[in-house]
């Protein structure tokens, strides 16, 4: 059974805008960190703050729901090896070889996997006007990007790292999918607990033999700054934000909410990197927004 959608989602909308938010943050703060912390170490690290966190308000819940967690355990298994596991591993070891422009960019290609993807496997039903919406929000995103030159983006090429992360999108895609037949009976803090679990279950042996090449982490204030920051924001907030967006506006909607990771990565460095704000930059945010609006509004 489907739950009820609100009348007037803007909750799940605020909150999937600060779930693109805080995964910008993630991109920016992995690539900043990427000689100093290795991809699965940080990967690894992540999922344990998070589950340290989770742990005290979410493992009553799974116990006092374990029947019916049981019943879904399958899906499960697969979200958190895809969604937790998968997506970060790959998302830090792309960051490795490749911009953190070029990780928010590939990101893009998200919403745009979504509905095909959705039509294709799960008869998801999509509107003109949100193939329109993810459409405009893209070429935002590529006006960003191509700093407004159309000879800059056609000389982008992909490396190693670029591919890593198609894949990850790809990945992500996926997830966005496969959270929209959950049962809505799962508590969703429980749920996120459990995902967590059989991430790291998924993670370890890659940390481990990560560990075992000699690349390992020197425990400074940056580095201890960089494992809260992705184990608190971008991992138990966003994806608490992520799965109730999902689950209230569908995959579709809330999967065009990624086409801001490349305006909130823009404000970012300008904030703290020094960098100038551009004409490009209000023409492609202007974009995106358009393209938001056009694939969130109601017909």
């Amino acid at each position: 059974m489907t739950p009820t959608r609100p009348t007037t989602p803007w909750l799940a909308y605020a909150l999937l805008t600060l779930t693109s938010l805080f995964w910008s943050g993630n991109f920016v703060v992995a690539r900043a960190t990427h000689a100093a912390i290795p991809p699965m170490t940080l990967s690894f690290g992540r999922w344990l703050i998070a589950l340290l966190i989770l742990l005290p308000f979410a493992y009553q819940r799974v116990w006092a729901d374990r029947s019916l967690y049981a019943e879904n355990w399958r899906r499960i298994v697969l979200l958190g090896a895809i969604g937790v596991a998968g997506f970060n591993s790959l998302a830090y070891a792309g960051l490795q070889y490749t911009s953190a422009t070029n990780a928010v960019l590939t990101n893009s290609f998200i919403p745009i996997l979504i509905l095909p993807l959705g039509a294709l496997f799960l008869g998801e039903p999509f509107s003109r006007r949100q193939v329109l919406g993810v459409l405009v929000s893209f070429v935002g995103v590529m006006v960003i990007f191509s700093h407004g030159q159309l000879g800059r983006l056609l000389a982008l090429e992909l490396n190693q790292g670029d591919m890593i992360l198609l894949l990850a999108a790809l990945d992500w895609a996926v997830y966005t999918l496969l959270l929209r037949g959950l049962d809505p009976r799962l508590d969703r803090l429980g749920l996120l607990l459990l995902l967590v679990v059989v991430g790291l279950v998924c993670i370890a042996p890659l940390y481990v033999w990560e560990w075992q090449q000699g690349r390992t982490v020197a425990m400074t204030v940056g580095n201890l700054a960089t494992f809260v920051y992705v184990g608190v924001f971008p991992s138990v907030l966003a994806y608490l934000f992520y799965n109730y967006g999902v689950q209230q506006v569908g995959p579709g909607k809330a999967g065009s909410f990624i086409h801001l990771m490349p305006v909130f990565g823009t404000l970012l460095a300008i904030a703290f990197l020094g960098e100038r704000f551009e004409w490009f930059h209000a023409v492609g945010i202007a974009g995106i927004a358009a393209g938001l609006w056009l694939s969130s509004r109601r017909g």
